[in-house]
């Protein structure tokens, strides 16, 4: 089977590969789509920090937002899974620590992320396998569009859950990329008033696209009472700016991850009583991502600019955008062609 192959910094091709075999407890899913996040351009350009740590190497194979068909199981997998459309868990935890017990498989000890780290293939290939215990089956509803976009998604659910906010109170997100407009999304459905911050104009149309009337850069941003900041941006700088606007004794949500380390003053943290909330991963996210997407409460289909072909991923990866790309942030491959 064809798969992307990233060989070094910088350094991306498509290479000719073995294809897959269903393991006991694991599936093959004939892949449909694949979204290409920040994470993905990290490992190709070297900035990932897991390459540094040991936890990623290459040769690696990326590839963590996808949706297929299930095309093989393995033993002990229930035969029902063929011929069904699907997502998985990107975090995959080794099942039977105390953390993973609990149900906090995402910060295992021993986590495995497809596509990421730990040597785990991703699905920028034209197959996967996966563990029977990752998977979601997506209705009918979830086209191959919103399937690539639950693992996103269920990071978004979760941001907006964690403000803890009621209807009608106010939220604040910081970024307007494919995690802050999903984000926003999410917690609209809530009920919340949802204003965002981009960093131009420009960066904003799509956010007032769809619907997000409040829409302000730094310079524009009223002076109003935040019951909650969320920062989905990946500017050092803006997660002390979420503490400082946030009102006394409510939250901030840091799901966002600068390229190097961000500064706040914990003394501002303990003096105005806030609650502050870290995300990894969408886990407990994808079942309600998923039953938003299929119930139509919540459409990202726009946040997807483009959809090409596994040769021009690496061309994506370097920052090359398809030259009929709309205006969203994402950009999909579909292995198949």
């Amino acid at each position: 089977m064809r798969a992307l192959v990233l060989t070094g910094p910088g350094k991306a091709e498509v290479q000719e590969i073995e294809p897959p075999i269903a393991a006991p407890g694991e599936v093959v899913v004939d892949v449909e789509r694949v979204g290409v996040c920040g994470t993905d351009v990290e490992l190709f350009t070297g900035e990932m920090s897991y390459l540094r740590t040991g936890r990623s190497w290459y040769p690696l194979r990326p590839g963590h937002e996808w949706c297929g068909v299930v095309s093989a199981v393995g033993e002990g997998v229930n035969a029902s899974w063929l011929g069904r459309r699907v997502t998985g868990d990107t975090m995959l935890g080794c099942g039977h620590c105390d953390r993973c017990r609990a149900g906090r498989h995402h910060v295992c000890a021993e986590l495995a992320e497809i596509g990421i780290s730990s040597g785990r293939p991703g699905a920028l290939a034209e197959q996967l396998a996966v563990p029977a215990t990752a998977l979601h089956a997506l209705p009918d509803t979830v086209d191959p569009t919103l399937g690539a976009l639950l693992e996103p998604g269920g990071n978004a659910l979760r941001a907006a859950r964690a403000t803890g906010l009621e209807q009608g109170e106010r939220l604040l997100v910081l970024g307007t990329g494919t995690i802050g407009l999903l984000t926003a999304l999410f917690a609209r459905t809530g009920g919340a008033e949802v204003h965002l911050m981009g960093r131009d104009d420009d960066g904003l149309r799509l956010a007032r696209d769809l619907g997000f009337t409040d829409a302000w850069t730094r310079t524009s941003l009223p002076a109003l009472a935040w019951d909650a900041v969320i920062d989905a941006s990946n500017a050092p700088e803006l997660p002390a700016l979420a503490l400082e606007l946030v009102e006394p004794a409510r939250r901030v949500i840091y799901i966002g991850l600068a390229g190097t380390p961000s500064t706040l003053d914990t003394r501002d943290l303990a003096l105005k009583d806030v609650t502050a909330v870290g995300i990894l991963g969408g886990s407990a996210g994808l079942a309600g991502a998923i039953a938003a997407y299929a119930d139509a409460s919540v459409d990202a289909c726009s946040l997807v600019a483009a959809t090409v072909g596994l040769a021009q991923t690496a061309d994506v990866l370097a920052g090359h955008r398809p030259p009929d790309a709309g205006p969203g942030p994402k950009i999909h491959i579909d292995p198949r062609r």
